[in-house]
């Protein structure tokens, strides 16, 4: 089956589950992005797993945009946004 063949069939319904994921999973993010940036805590955050999950997220949004999912692909922009801003704040914390 063609990738464009496969988002054709995945439904609606489908990707709204995505969509609802994808915003769960942004919103878990806020609390550490809080106390990175307004706090100005960095203790017990690791950079070399945060920048495994950065690699790992951008490889879900690739797969997202082969598969043609909008859910996934816009979720993984969002997560990978947060994560960004994390180690952007971590990294200005420590320096």
């Amino acid at each position: 089956m063609r990738c464009r063949e496969l988002a054709a069939t995945i439904p609606l319904w489908v990707e709204a589950i995505g969509v609802a994921a994808g915003f769960l999973g942004v919103i878990a993010w806020f609390p550490q992005i809080r106390k990175v940036w307004s706090e100005g805590k960095h203790e017990g955050i690791s950079l070399p797993t945060f920048s495994l999950v950065s690699a790992s997220l951008t490889m879900w949004l690739f797969y997202g945009i082969v598969i043609e999912s909008m859910a996934m692909v816009f979720a993984n922009i969002a997560a990978l946004s947060c994560i960004l801003a994390i180690i952007i704040g971590v990294l200005r914390l420590r320096r």
